[in-house]
């Protein structure tokens, strides 16, 4: 859930600047921006910090090599993510970028819901969730 506050917080906040006259944020679309990079840059914090890293490392499917340096990855890839959401001229592809990850890493939820991990959402409610993050950031990609 602390996902979806921080996409919300951050467009909400990101839409407050702009009307405050901040020109670089005067609009939905780069507010949108902002909230999915403040959205990622959450997550992607949550992969080195030792107590969530432990939790996401267990989400990491069994079958599935090396779950240490695969959170290192995807956290590295979603802190890239969330500074190019940043930057207009690489928004859209960052924004491309973050949901094909959001679709390769869901399997791990679904995984972490079945096996009842610490970071399992229930599917359906993560299910959702997920959506709504791909639709931000496809949002966010025009």
């Amino acid at each position: 859930m602390e996902p979806l506050i921080a996409l919300i917080v951050g467009f909400v906040g990101a839409r407050i600047a702009g009307y405050a006259g901040v020109d670089a944020l005067d609009g939905w679309h780069p507010a949108l921006r902002v909230g999915v990079a403040v959205m990622f840059l959450l997550t992607a914090f949550a992969h080195f910090f030792p107590k969530l890293r432990a939790s996401l490392v267990e989400m990491v499917p069994p079958n599935l090599p090396q779950p240490e340096l695969l959170v290192t990855i995807t956290g590295v890839l979603e802190f890239a993510g969330a500074v190019g959401m940043l930057i207009p001229a690489t928004a859209p592809w960052a924004a491309g970028c973050l949901i094909l990850l959001m679709i390769v890493m869901f399997p791990a939820n679904v995984s972490a819901a079945r096996r009842g991990t610490e970071q399992g959402t229930p599917l359906g409610r993560r299910t959702v969730l997920q959506v709504v993050f791909i639709a931000a950031a496809a949002l966010a990609m025009t």
